[in-house]
């Protein structure tokens, strides 16, 4: 796979295996700006793994990912843990807010790991809060709201450092229908308005409906359905 021009985060060739499973077996991705790509295929197929890569969480065996003209597989445990902090945002199936702390909270919390005072990353948040429609949840703690309102609640705290990639695992998959599309309107929306690119995993066509383009996981390989003729 030649990388196209103006990708942002691009791999090629990866391979994973786990003991006598092999996950990725030579999968390949690339993602603009702006753009949303869903990462489709059946549970176990590798792209939830694939996903993991990307974001520099999980170390592929041998092949190579690039972000913004840097290598990812080259740099230290710290060097990806920064990026992944200051410009890659998460959103995961089942939120994964902090109990303890409000949802106003939740959401500062990654400005706050970055060194923002909490009035600033309180204040940001709540900017957040307003766009996603949840603004009047901000005393409550993510066991006093519902499933929807909570992935919502998700959804700011993954774009309230401004990241440039937003990787999201199954994000509607706890959700009914209405509260799923809801989810993805706003989560979409505000990207596509930030710039930023999207990596949707899923397993459901109704949520890849809202992809620029789809890539199909299967048995660790990866294909790109538009150059499928």
């Amino acid at each position: 796979m030649t990388i196209p021009a103006g990708s942002l985060l691009a791999a090629r060739d990866l391979r994973k295996v786990y003991g006598p499973t092999t996950a990725l077996d030579g999968a390949e991705f690339s993602i603009h700006p702006g753009e949303v790509v869903a990462v489709m295929g059946p549970s176990g197929s590798g792209k939830s793994t694939l996903l993991h890569c990307l974001a520099g969480i999980v170390m592929p065996d041998s092949g190579s990912i690039t972000y913004h003209g840097r290598e990812v597989t080259g740099m230290s445990d710290a060097e990806r843990s920064a990026l992944r902090r200051s410009e890659f945002g998460f959103v995961f199936q089942f939120g994964q807010l902090v109990p303890e702390l409000t949802c106003v909270e939740n959401i500062a919390l990654p400005l706050r790991l970055n060194g923002s005072s909490r009035k600033e990353a309180e204040r940001t948040a709540l900017a957040w809060m307003e766009r996603l429609e949840v603004d009047e949840l901000r005393k409550k703690r993510p066991g006093e709201v519902s499933g929807g309102q909570g992935q919502r609640v998700a959804v700011a705290r993954s774009l309230v450092t401004n990241p440039r990639v937003i990787f999201a695992d199954e994000p509607t998959g706890a959700l009914d229908s209405l509260n799923g599309e809801r989810v993805m309107e706003l989560l979409t929306e505000a990207a596509r308005s930030t710039n930023a690119a999207v990596v949707l995993v899923t397993h459901e066509a109704r949520v890849a409906a809202y992809s620029d383009r789809e890539i199909v996981v299967r048995d660790g390989k990866s294909r790109d359905m538009e150059r499928v003729v």
